[in-house]
């Protein structure tokens, strides 16, 4: 049973972030390096039938094990059921180039080293995948690697939230939803629940009072309860527990008051997703298509994992490609607009960057790191140019810094899961991009 929960929770679920301490970790000798590690050279479900040593399976888990996870974030539909998004046969916009092959050669220290890296090393330690980067619309940075290609939809794990906070607060803007009423006014079945008594906004900025934890090392933890709610695996006999997360979230309890601290829980994305499309009669998937998918040129469908009952995975579920994804962040970085259409209210972006009341780190790696906040699903940093990122367990991030007028989209493969693996090394780099681009006039 534990492997099976286990599977549930790194196939699903897609990890959470742990928020609490951010101390970095830089050492990556006990795993494959990054070429040694890319899926051409493990040759995964290769051949026909694959030789049994290079089989991926969803039973056994060992889809989801580095290195082979390495292969699977980029075919998880081979792996997970999926609902589409689609683009509805609309013609993909045509992203301007204007390649900047300086970035190559720039160098920067990450946190917590005292050992300046190149670019070329930054790419490898952080197992990247694929790193886009966009400066005044126009893409100045592309590259793919480990045979990850451009065309390919990678699984963006928790940067999952923050498109689903978006339409959220979109909604919001429109004036369809009230933050500040009781999320139960929307979503009755969760009135006797531990949400029963959460505004809107508390539970969008993950600000709520629940009996929630996600300590992966616990049997007992209640992130295995929710994610086998959701699993597609058989359940076990005298299985008694939740059948999908619907089910499930009505049974959290309470534990605290709301509104007095952050704390980052995956089930309040699950909630909003439900509020969602109890507002606008659809799923996430399929509002995601008609509000955005269908109408800022996307070159593919998305993918969005769904649980036993097709309900979409709002903490962590959706797959896209990496170009789509910058599309995602230049619609944000010019205020929800595009192609003089506005697609979402122009307050959403002003309402994120103006951030949250509590710090979103305990122990942040970086002084830098202080002025954080969690904002509608959004990671706010706080600094100067109120730049604000999503953030997925195993290297992934959409960082945008309206300002400065960019964007930066990275996939990655890290065989650890915890931030403190990527952000030393990425965070670092994304400062370092905007003070390049700051002091290089184009």
């Amino acid at each position: 049973m534990r492997a099976v929960k286990h599977l549930a929770a790194v196939a699903l679920l897609g990890l959470p972030l742990a928020v609490q301490a951010m101390e970095c970790q830089l050492d990556n000798s006990n795993y494959l390096s990054a070429q040694d590690s890319a899926p051409e050279t493990m040759q995964w479900m290769q051949g026909s039938p694959p030789p049994a040593d290079k089989r991926l399976q969803l039973a056994d888990g060992s889809f989801f094990k580095f290195p082979a996870l390495r292969y699977s974030v980029g075919h998880m539909s081979e792996f997970i059921p999926t609902t589409l998004v689609s683009r509805r046969n609309t013609t993909p916009s045509t992203l301007p180039y204007a390649l900047d092959s300086e970035l190559e050669t720039l160098t920067y220290t990450p946190w917590g080293s005292d050992q300046a890296i190149s670019w070329k090393q930054m790419l490898a330690e952080t197992y990247t995948d694929g790193i886009l980067v966009m400066h005044k619309g126009q893409v100045v940075y592309e590259q793919y690697l480990g045979g990850f290609k451009d065309y390919q939809r990678h699984l963006i794990m928790s940067m999952t939230k923050a498109v689903v906070g978006t339409l959220a607060l979109d909604l919001i803007k429109q004036g369809k939803i009230d933050e500040n009423r009781l999320i139960s006014e929307y979503i009755p079945e969760l009135k006797p629940s531990g949400f029963g008594d959460a505004t809107v906004k508390q539970v969008l900025d993950m600000t709520t009072g629940i009996d929630f934890d996600e300590d992966y090392s616990d049997p007992k933890s209640e992130i295995w309860v929710f994610s086998a709610s959701g699993s597609h695996m058989p359940k076990p006999p005298g299985y008694k527990g939740p059948n999908g997360f619907y089910e499930y979230l009505p049974m959290v309890q309470k534990q605290g008051e709301h509104g007095e601290d952050f704390n980052y829980r995956t089930v309040n994305t699950e909630v909003i997703g439900w509020l969602v499309a109890r507002v606008t009669g659809m799923s996430v998937a399929d509002y995601l298509e008609e509000k955005i998918w269908s109408k800022i040129g996307m070159e593919r469908a998305a993918q969005f994992q769904v649980d036993m009952l097709g309900t979409p995975f709002s903490g962590g579920g959706l797959n896209a490609s990496l170009r789509d994804i910058a599309r995602l962040g230049e619609l944000l970085r010019n205020n929800g607009e595009y192609n003089g259409e506005q697609i979402l209210h122009p307050d959403v972006v002003k309402d994120i960057r103006a951030g949250a009341q509590f710090p979103a780190f305990k122990k942040p790696a970086d002084s830098s790191m202080e002025s954080w906040t969690f904002r509608s699903m959004w990671w706010v940093t706080g600094n100067e140019n109120k730049a604000f990122m999503a953030r997925g367990v195993h290297g992934q991030s959409l960082y945008i810094d309206p300002t400065q007028d960019l964007v930066i989209a990275r996939f990655a493969s890290h065989p650890v899961a915890a931030n403190k693996a990527n952000d030393c090394i990425s965070l670092p780099l994304y400062e370092h991009i905007v003070d390049y681009f700051s002091n290089h006039e184009r």
